[in-house]
């Protein structure tokens, strides 16, 4: 939900720099025509001189151009509960994974399920600007970061931020910013040289990244994604623009900052906006764990910026939830290997624990039981998968942040072998839905101290709408107990 705040919050934010509100609105400074985030190290302007805006784009579409030392590019998303924001942030997913580059608004509402006017309502109302205009700030955005982060060509950053031209690029990066991109680029040090795609990615601290890197590498899937010593490596199979696209990712926290450093594979180099929009996704970078730890109250005095591990690939994760069903984490973890290893295809990478990306929902949909009981996966869970495959392969279901999910809720539900409990984690994971409850969990009724699923979900009220971030406190004070 866009941030609703007087001039005077807004201002003493800006003042003391606040990183909480980092990503929530945007300043503007009449004066220099320039607009920077909450934490730029500028000087402070007079108020006077001041105006506010929910989103980069809104700024931008009023003239303004961005601050280059504060970067409002790198800035935190924002994640909410709200229905209408979850629709406007799904639509920005949606534009980010390149959804207009091929079509447009009113195909984009039909795709989301809503009228085109109810779109565009609740998006002018969420981010102060229309879809078009956000749109194109976005490219413009990550060319930016492009033209800084990374050794790449113009022509390359064009094409990769989502230009069908070079001379489009061009034309609208000079009207909006005042110079040309190859200016810019002269003008502007390359951060890293030694790798083309290093990128940054800022949170809002403070961030548990030991407890987040520990639960994702439990878990991590055997030949698609490992954790060395706070590293988190993974292989990347990704559809965009009617090709798949095949890589390594890498991704660590930056010591003394605010940010993730991520690596990217240069064959990944057209789908840079999807990949990063995915980790922010998978690490939880975009949640605000002030709120979220005023709204837990003692629970979450012990690790107030603990998150809630994501997926990087919806339909992965949910596998990864079913075979895991009512076995260890460790026998899941070989099963999912085995079943990444059969289905998936082979990838090269620099690392010898990442050989295989992860198989898509088109080539399970196709699998057979046998395959699947071949390698130790019961038939009721194989009937599963494979159900779950033909769903999402048939565009009847989509797993990804922001989708309505009630709906999607009751469409695993009606699948067969998914109950209460698989749903809701994987609406908790997969759905980034920050209220979901797996209430018959035995782990969170034993931390508890209850022995019913429906006493658990009465408890658990005073913890709405954070139940997602509940759950991981409660999970990991199971986990200090035994230790």
């Amino acid at each position: 939900m866009a941030i609703l705040l007087n001039e005077a919050q807004c201002y003493q934010a800006i003042r003391s720099r606040d990183a909480r509100f980092d990503g929530r609105f945007f300043l503007a400074v009449n004066t220099t025509g320039i607009y920077c985030r909450p934490i730029c190290s500028a000087k402070t302007p007079h108020l006077k001189n001041c105006q506010f805006f929910p989103s980069a784009a809104a700024a931008e579409t009023k003239g303004f151009r961005p601050c280059l030392r504060c970067r409002p590019e790198l800035a935190p998303g924002n994640a909410s509960v709200d229905a209408v924001s979850r629709l406007a942030q799904r639509a920005v997913s949606l534009i980010e994974d390149g959804f207009l580059h091929e079509a447009n608004i009113q195909q984009l509402a039909e795709h989301m399920g809503i009228s085109e006017r109810h779109l565009r309502r609740v998006f002018q109302m969420e981010f102060g600007v229309n879809l078009i205009g956000f749109a194109q700030t976005q490219r413009l955005l990550l060319a930016k970061r492009l033209l800084t982060e990374t050794t790449l060509s113009i022509t390359e950053v064009a094409l990769s931020a989502g230009f069908a031209s070079l001379r489009r690029f061009n034309a609208l990066f000079k009207q909006r910013y005042g110079f040309n991109p190859s200016y810019f680029r002269q003008t502007m040090p390359i951060i890293d040289t030694a790798c083309s795609l290093v990128f940054m990615l800022s949170y809002r601290p403070p961030l548990d990244w030991q407890t987040l890197v520990e639960f994702m590498g439990e878990r991590a899937i055997p030949g698609v994604e490992c954790m060395d010593n706070g590293i988190y490596r993974r292989t990347v199979n990704l559809y965009y623009q009617g090709q798949w696209h095949r890589g390594w990712i890498t991704a660590e926290l930056l010591p003394n900052a605010s940010a993730v450093k991520v690596n990217l594979a240069s064959e990944l180099v057209k789908v840079i906006g999807p990949v990063l929009g995915r980790l922010k996704q998978l690490f939880d970078l975009n949640c605000h764990p002030e709120e979220i730890a005023m709204g837990l109250g003692s629970l979450a005095e012990k690790r107030p910026g603990l998150r809630v591990p994501g997926a990087f690939d919806g339909f992965e994760m949910a596998v990864r939830a079913i075979l895991g069903q009512q076995i260890s984490v460790k026998a899941a973890r070989t099963l999912a290997g085995r079943f990444a290893n059969y289905f998936g295809q082979l990838q090269k990478t620099p690392f010898l624990a990442l050989t295989h990306v992860f198989p898509n929902a088109t080539r399970i949909a196709v699998a057979t039981i046998e395959e699947m009981t071949a390698l130790g996966i019961t038939r009721s869970r194989a009937k599963s998968i494979i159900a779950l495959a033909q769903a999402i392969a048939n565009d009847q279901l989509t797993l990804a942040p922001n989708v309505d999910v009630p709906a999607t809720l009751a469409q695993l539900l009606s699948l067969p072998g998914i109950g209460e409990w698989t749903a809701q984690y994987i609406a908790m994971r997969a759905l980034a839905w920050p209220d979901a409850f797996p209430a018959a969990d035995l782990g969170i009724m034993k931390a508890l101290g209850i022995a019913s699923p429906q006493q658990t979900k009465v408890y658990a009220e005073v913890w709405r709408p954070w139940r997602s971030y509940a759950v991981m406190h409660l999970w990991l004070s199971l986990t200090e107990q035994k230790s």
